[in-house]
């Protein structure tokens, strides 16, 4: 089965003000499109890939299960849809989000103290991603970690620093944020808070302590 965009859960107005109608339609309509079209060129080249799923796929990045040929491409566009899809259902309207569940905050506290210092440490790692990347919010070894990736890339592959499940992200490449913003990428971070989905973390966070990569697609 080819790849398909996955329809917003919401409009593309709906995230304003921290993130626009325009970048929105833009990110989601040609950028994540591009990606879905360029990772389905590389299934039908490739007819190995096409039993693997988004997930197995990810995670296969940087293994012989990847061909060769083909590794370039899977790993950029391959990420590309698992990371988008995974960004979008993470978001929602502001006045939608009430902050982490009893559940997610307790874990936070246990891993960085407080919700601020997490999200300062978030923040940090974000606005220090040299160039294009990834923030992420993820569960390692039981415990949750902050990491971030460059590229496409994200924690579910074997190249990753930080081997681990995602259970929040942010993307920082330009095309995310530079009409509205920019090049002020921290206040782009900043807003992005605005508009997380605390119930899809508290959802993904279940699925990740049980070792199972949220359903995304």
């Amino acid at each position: 089965m080819a790849y398909t965009l996955p329809k917003l859960p919401y409009d593309y107005t709906s995230l304003e003000p921290s993130i626009d109608a325009t970048t929105m339609q833009i990110h989601h309509g040609k950028h994540h499109q591009t990606y879905v079209t360029n990772i389905n060129a590389q299934v039908d080249k490739f007819p190995e890939l096409k039993d693997l799923g988004l997930v197995t796929l990810n995670q296969s990045i940087g293994s012989s299960k990847i061909p060769k040929e083909a590794a370039t491409a899977v790993r950029n566009n391959g990420g590309g849809h698992w990371n988008h899809s995974f960004f979008w259902k993470a978001m929602t309207n502001p006045s939608n989000t009430n902050g982490p569940s009893s559940e997610v905050k307790s874990a936070v506290e246990s891993a960085f103290g407080s919700v601020d210092e997490m999200k300062t440490k978030f923040n940090a790692a974000a606005a220090g991603r040299f160039g294009s990347g990834w923030a992420w919010l993820a569960v390692k070894d039981g415990k949750l970690i902050i990491t971030s990736t460059p590229n496409q890339d994200n924690p579910l592959m074997q190249v990753a620093d930080d081997q681990s499940i995602p259970i929040l992200g942010l993307d920082v490449w330009e095309h995310a944020y530079y009409l509205k913003y920019q090049n002020r990428r921290p206040e782009y971070i900043s807003a992005f808070w605005n508009v997380v989905n605390w119930e899809q973390v508290t959802e993904n966070f279940t699925s990740a302590k049980d070792g199972k990569v949220p359903n995304v697609v």
